[in-house]
């Protein structure tokens, strides 16, 4: 059986990323990777030097996305990552970085 393509099987998906993640161009790195997935959302620094993502799509693509992530150069210099996910909330039209 195949899954539905409809708004119901869309989640909303909370990382924090730690580890040489700021000042090496993750945001952006992040920011290309996300113009190939069908996601929305926005990648952001924090102030104890980790950067959280808050993303929404399909489970799939979400999945799909993360792997690039973790298969890009970024994928070296994260040490750790948390993960939460909730309902998606359709909060945003696109993805981008919020200062």
């Amino acid at each position: 059986m195949t899954r539905s393509r409809s708004g119901d099987d869309r989640v909303r998906w909370e990382l924090s990323f730690a580890g040489r993640v700021q000042g090496v161009g993750f945001r952006y790195t992040v920011l290309e990777l996300a113009a190939s997935h069908d996601v929305t959302g926005y990648v952001r620094n924090e102030s104890d030097g980790s950067v959280e993502l808050v993303v929404e799509g399909h489970r799939d693509e979400l999945e799909r996305f993360l792997q690039s992530i973790d298969a890009s150069r970024l994928g070296r210099l994260i040490r750790n990552r948390q993960q939460r996910e909730a309902p998606a909330q359709g909060a945003f039209r696109r993805f981008g970085i919020s200062y």
